[in-house]
């Protein structure tokens, strides 16, 4: 291998350098190389001999070959663990591009306190560029140009057709990197976004909704009882907790939820009396859990860790809905009782949906709309509907204008409707 390619430490650079692979298997070793480092990350595995090993036999092991591949693929391996022999030797991880802004960006979100699906959101974006540059031969000098950012941003909007939030959500990402991660004072990408009009939402009938409610596992009934009756978003719902609960004056108070904010709903009367049932539930995984010795549950922020550092294990700030079994808490490592996996529910509720036969794109969220929607049909204002769903601006909350029947032009009657029954007469 050239010397003077690997001092960027980037593989690919050093592949397209190297004089001793020819440029047929360069084609090959790369593609390799990617599936490699693609199933490495979605397995939060480091570059290393062993994550080679574990790669091989999970994903060229489990099928049958033909023995060319098996034989490029291995030299391919096998030039790649030299590589990353030689960076190792010069004090480097051999970690890609895309890794090492990913780990700066969270790195810096905890700095900064952001809150960790910002943090997620903001490292998913900047990985995107920086696959986007690589694809088009930059490197991670380039990615501190702001011409770059600017490229890619266009892109967003002209080619990727992404939707006016995910276009916001990158330029937070890009400016966040920029400022937080290399130090830059200002910086004005010049971008114009292009908002994309707002979709109706899909609801249900509340015959439809009953019929989804009566399908339903009873591990997710109540949950999604809350979820429509309550007006929930399914990470709210999520993270609920005991003390989030008021069954004496019917309500329920939603802790941090979109935007930070905290807010007010209704607690419907139909569930007070499973939830005295479900927090005996609880209450018995509480006490397993105390009996233990295990470690509290997560607290909202490290700050409120810092300051009352046993409130975690009290039971007032125990999951209305903890998970059958601990499992690792990726943020800190410790292994504790989260609250029950969204994708838990939400395979719940889809596989319930499927069995009403429904034909409409129902999802959980699908249940707040009907909540919106119903309410406005009986009468409720859109000031108070705005308050008990958390939305910041009022124009968020007018859509369910658009289909609350009686409120729109869906009430009017179809004139068919009138010619026929004149027909009839």
């Amino acid at each position: 291998m050239n010397a003077q390619p690997i001092r960027n430490y980037d593989w690919r650079a050093d592949l397209n350098a190297s004089r001793e692979v020819s440029r047929q298997d360069k084609y090959g070793y790369t593609l390799l190389l990617e599936w490699f480092e693609n199933w490495r990350m979605a397995h939060h595995l480091a570059p290393s001999r062993d994550s080679a090993k574990q790669f091989w036999r999970a994903q060229i092991l489990s099928k049958e070959r033909e023995s060319w591949q098996i034989n490029q693929w291995s030299e391919a391996v096998s030039w790649y663990l030299k590589w990353l022999t030689y960076c190792n030797g010069m004090g480097q991880t051999g970690m890609t591009v895309e890794e090492r802004v990913r780990a700066a960006m969270h790195q810096a979100g905890c700095r900064r306190g952001l809150a960790r699906k910002t943090k997620q959101t903001y490292s998913q974006r900047i990985g995107a560029f920086a696959r986007w540059t690589l694809k088009r031969g930059g490197n991670a000098r380039t990615m501190l140009e702001p011409e770059c950012a600017r490229d890619w941003l266009t892109s967003l909007v002209e080619c990727g057709e992404v939707a006016y939030s995910t276009q916001k959500q990158a330029l937070n990402a890009l400016s966040f990197f920029y400022k937080a991660v290399c130090g830059m004072e200002e910086v004005d990408l010049q971008v114009r976004f292009r908002r994309t009009p707002k979709r109706i939402p899909v609801v249900l009938s509340m015959k439809e909704v009953a019929a989804i409610l009566e399908r339903i596992p009873e591990s997710s009934n109540l949950a999604a009882q809350l979820q429509y009756g309550s007006g929930l978003r399914r990470a709210e719902l999520m993270r609920l907790r005991i003390k989030d609960v008021d069954l004496e004056r019917g309500q329920l108070m939603i802790r941090g939820g979109k935007g930070g904010r905290d807010r007010m709903t209704i607690l419907p009367r139909a569930v007070a009396e499973q939830l005295v049932e479900w927090k005996k539930r609880a209450r018995a995984l509480y006490e397993a859990d105390r009996a233990a010795d295990a470690p509290g549950v997560d607290m909202p922020t490290r700050g409120m860790e810092r300051k009352m550092p046993g409130a975690g294990k009290k039971w007032e700030w125990f999951w209305l809905f903890p998970a059958a079994r601990e499992s690792v808490d990726p943020e800190s490592g410790i292994r504790r009782r989260h609250h029950i996996h969204p994708e838990t529910y939400s395979t719940h509720f889809r596989n319930a949906v499927e069995a009403t036969g429904i034909e409409k794109r129902v999802t959980t969220h699908v249940l707040r709309h009907s909540f919106a929607t119903h309410l406005l049909e009986s009468g409720t204002d859109i000031r108070t509907l705005q308050e008990l769903l958390g939305h910041e601006d009022i124009s968020t909350t007018q859509i369910y204008l658009h289909i609350a029947k009686g409120l729109n032009h869906c009430g009017v009657n179809s004139p068919l409707d009138s010619a026929l029954e004149r027909s009839f007469v």
